[in-house]
């Protein structure tokens, strides 16, 4: 019997064409060439965050997300599995992809498999991925699997001898998230912006803003 899943790619590229949402596709095409050969049909929500960066900001303000940005989140939050990738700015994860993770719930991606990917110019700065994403996961909650692929400027375009090294970290990275999502399963069906948690403990905006009482 086949099984089916959902990826969510989220992709923190500011310019277009980005190597960053070229590194997300790859990333998400080997995870459902993976998930293939596992008899999983894995169907595949992409979204770039610089179509979302004002409602981002105003979500960071208001603690209200507009429906397109709503309708992005639950599908982050619901998927089986999530690929994130993000340019890589003064050795870290860039404030664009920061400022989405913190509009997520706390435990929104709780024991979601997830694969982390980052581009820059240099490999030395590869390292961010497990100094400085990692632990951004972490803190949702989520499962990250071993593997981060990197992408240097040097992995583009380059002779095929040169680009092996590249495709096969995003093999190891895709082959170790289809086996995540294998062993967990489906994921339940969540509502991020469910009253009962969102804003806190069921309060509404005035309660917890304009009149949050004693």
């Amino acid at each position: 019997m086949t099984a089916h899943r959902r990826i969510a790619v989220v992709s923190a590229g500011l310019s277009t064409p980005s190597s960053t949402r070229m590194l997300a596709d790859r990333l998400a095409a080997a995870t459902v060439t993976q998930l293939a050969e596992r008899a999983i049909v894995a169907e595949v929500d992409a979204f770039e965050l610089r179509d979302h960066a004002h409602a981002i900001v105003d979500n960071l303000l208001t603690g209200f997300a507009p429906p397109a940005l709503e309708s992005m989140v639950n599908a982050v939050v619901s998927a089986d599995a999530v690929i994130a990738v993000t340019p890589v700015f003064s050795t870290s994860y860039s404030g664009l992809f920061k400022s989405f993770i913190d509009i997520l719930a706390p435990d929104s991606l709780a024991g979601r498999p997830v694969l982390l990917g980052a581009n820059g110019g240099t490999a030395r700065h590869s390292l961010a991925i497990d100094y400085a994403i990692r632990p951004l996961f972490a803190s949702l909650h989520a499962d990250p699997v071993s593997t981060g692929v990197f992408a240097a400027s040097g992995d583009w375009g380059g002779a095929a001898d040169e680009a092996a090294p590249l495709s096969a970290r995003v093999e190891k990275g895709a082959r170790e998230l289809a086996d995540a999502m294998a062993r967990r399963g489906p994921a339940a069906s969540t509502d991020p912006y469910d009253p009962e948690t969102y804003l806190g403990g069921g309060l509404s905006f005035d309660e917890r803003f304009l009149n949050p009482g004693p």
